[in-house]
């Protein structure tokens, strides 16, 4: 996969994010147009996107694209982060994200790889809660495809971040004339696997060395 994604490479903050999401709880239907999704009218820049969504529990969030200056968001929700939720993403224990990783996640081209943020608050005291992301693949026979994944801070899982994130993640690869996703999760993550069995895009689902590998028709 020259120029594309490796596997098991573009989560949020690291190598499995999408394996350890918790978000099970019903949704109250499946992913379609937002009434904040901002609408194609020109040319699209993903760099601008920026929507709000009320979340299950009332919270409202804000989904935007990411920025250079979220680096000391994203270090302060890796560090809120429980110890077994970084050794399930990295599969190791790590205390913090090198500087690699931080220009990884902000500083991106917006045409290959796009990452999302969900935050609360505003201006000083807006706070990370959840990131997703897409990278995408060398484009085959088939069409082009992108590799998704996401993080979201325990305090918030099971309240329809995931959800909300790979609903605007799917907006936008739209817009960029990405056909479907593709993701990888173990076993055990059945509430991921959920996620994605309720957005209404799932078409395939295999497990093949004890990995299990989801695709999702956009």
């Amino acid at each position: 996969m020259a120029d594309g994604a490796s596997r098991r490479s573009c989560g949020i903050f690291a190598k499995d994010a999408v394996s350890s999401i918790t978000d099970a709880r019903p949704l109250t239907s499946a992913i379609v147009p937002s009434k904040t999704s901002p609408r194609s009218s020109g040319r699209f820049d993903p760099r601008s996107y920026r929507v709000t969504e009320t979340l299950k529990n009332g919270v409202a969030v804000t989904i935007r694209a990411v920025r250079p200056d979220d680096r000391e968001r994203i270090l302060l929700a890796f560090r809120k982060l429980d110890p077994e939720s970084i050794y399930a993403r990295f599969f190791t224990y790590k205390h913090e994200l090198t500087e690699a990783e931080l220009k990884g996640f902000t500083e991106i081209d917006f045409d290959r790889r796009v990452v999302l943020l969900a935050t609360v608050g505003g201006g000083e005291s807006e706070i990370m809660i959840g990131g997703g992301s897409y990278t995408t693949y060398a484009p085959t026979t088939d069409g082009q495809s992108a590799e998704v994944a996401f993080t979201v801070e325990e305090d918030y899982q099971g309240h329809g971040v995931a959800s909300r994130l790979l609903h605007h993640l799917a907006t936008i690869a739209r817009q960029r004339g990405i056909d479907r996703f593709e993701a990888e999760m173990l076993p055990e993550n059945r509430p991921m696997l959920s996620v994605f069995q309720r957005s209404g895009l799932l078409t395939g689902v295999a497990t093949e060395d004890g990995v299990i590998r989801v695709t999702l028709r956009l």
